[in-house]
């Protein structure tokens, strides 16, 4: 025979207890991953200028040899 007492402890959890752990579940955080209302811009910044100065310092050799009197 099943005691008074289990029968109100078997209650007790399936009123109190498990309502709780519902509770516990519904507010657990949650992610939401979404798309940017604004395309992604990415500025690139990049100085290109070695090939500039390799130019002028071979004219300034040129140059140079061709005129040694200059300097």
């Amino acid at each position: 025979m099943i005691s008074p007492s289990s029968t109100i402890r078997t209650v007790l959890q399936a009123t109190v207890i498990t309502p709780l752990l519902f509770a516990a579940v519904a507010c657990s955080p949650t992610v939401k991953v979404e798309t940017p209302k604004e395309p992604i811009t990415i500025n690139l910044n990049v100085k290109l200028d070695a090939d500039i100065h390799l130019k002028l310092e071979e004219g300034a050799k040129e140059d140079i040899a061709a005129n040694p009197d200059i300097f």
